[in-house]
């Protein structure tokens, strides 16, 4: 579980023997707790030895746009916040090498017989932090054990988009859910199906209640659509996140009725918009893409209707034209307002339109 302050929020005991262990665990384990303004339930504990010691350092590394920011402290531990102003920060470029001479002024302090200890393992912690992509790592606290470096609690986030070249260093890595954040049934499907293809299916529910939904393809047109229309205004109505890339009929057949059913579900009588787009494709057929959504479509012909549904496509790429004249001819079988598009109209143009329509 991914979140700071454990400490000061009770979850963290030392020195305890097992029984003491299952006692502290079975009280907090499920409970629900509060952690900067977000709630979530308590589903993991951590087992270690306790480590004797007497001096508490803190080290992170956090990576920023345009490089690194390393602060280190002699005071870590808990209070570390309460004594923030003793915390020495450095800040190095991307592709600047990590030196004895940068890392002198975290240490300065130190006595000098375990400062060039420290300085060596601030570099070996930020060749791991390069190596495996970290974003951000925190030692809150390291000690000092027979003159050795040694972490007593540590919290690390990986970039996520450096998986394609660290298959073989991460393992079998699962990336955790952000704290108090539940997996809606509609999210577990789609979230099964994507681990079990080699396309990629991606689904977040962002407001049951929202009116503007989306069905995108590729990751980097389905945040282009989602930015415009928040900074449209509107971020609030926005139903959904979506992303497919390379899916199979079958496979887009499942992924466009989970995004139907949240859509249409509960109907108002306020229009409602979904967004078919994406970037003009290099060698998706887009005609056969089309053919997944166009099946469910009809399958919830009753429910589009009754929800005052809208719907807004454009798209371009291999066999597009034929792509679009299918999402007309449904729309007009269905009896469900529909808008075609092709390359000659900007991406997010039917953000606008379906704006304009709810």
């Amino acid at each position: 579980m991914l979140f700071g302050k454990r400490g000061k929020s009770g979850l963290v005991a030392l020195n305890l023997d097992m029984a003491e262990v299952i006692q502290f665990v079975k009280k907090r384990l499920g409970q629900e707790i509060e952690i900067e303004g977000v709630k979530g339930p308590i589903t993991t504990f951590i087992i270690e030895p306790f480590v004797p010691h007497k001096d508490e350092y803190y080290l992170a590394i956090d990576s920023e746009r345009l490089g690194c920011a390393i602060s280190f402290s002699e005071c870590g531990g808990i209070e570390i916040e309460e004594n923030w102003d003793k915390v020495r920060s450095i800040f190095l470029p991307t592709n600047s090498p990590l030196t004895d001479e940068v890392v002198a002024p975290l240490i300065a302090s130190l006595p000098l017989e375990i400062r060039g200890k420290v300085g060596d393992f601030i570099k070996g912690v930020f060749s791991v932090f390069q190596d495996l992509d970290f974003s951000f790592i925190e030692m809150n606290p390291f000690t000092l054990v027979d003159g050795e470096p040694y972490p007593l609690d540590m919290r690390g986030e990986l970039d996520e988009n450096a998986g394609f070249k660290n298959e073989e260093k991460w393992g079998n890595l699962e990336f955790p859910l952000p704290f108090g954040r539940v997996l809606s049934p509609e999210e577990s499907f789609i979230h099964d199906l994507n681990e079990k293809t080699s396309a990629s299916l991606k689904f977040t529910l962002l407001n049951p209640k929202g009116r503007i939904w989306s069905m995108v393809a590729g990751g980097g047109a389905s945040l282009i659509y989602t930015d415009t229309v928040g900074d449209l205004g509107y971020a609030t109505e926005l139903g959904n996140y979506t992303e497919y890339g390379g899916p199979s009929e079958e496979e887009m057949l499942k992924l466009a009725r989970v995004i139907l059913d949240c859509a249409t579900a509960n109907p108002d009588g306020k229009k409602r918009a979904l967004l078919v787009g994406g970037n003009i494709a290099n060698l998706t057929d887009v005609g056969a893409t089309f053919d997944g959504i166009i099946r469910a479509l009809k399958e919830k012909k009753s429910e589009l209707r009754e929800a005052n549904m809208h719907i807004y496509v454009r798209r371009g790429g291999p066999n597009y034209q034929t792509g679009l004249a299918k999402m007309q001819a449904i729309g007009e079988e269905l009896g469900v307002p529909v808008e075609v598009y092709g390359p000659e109209a900007i991406m997010t143009g039917i953000c606008n339109r379906a704006i304009e329509g709810i």
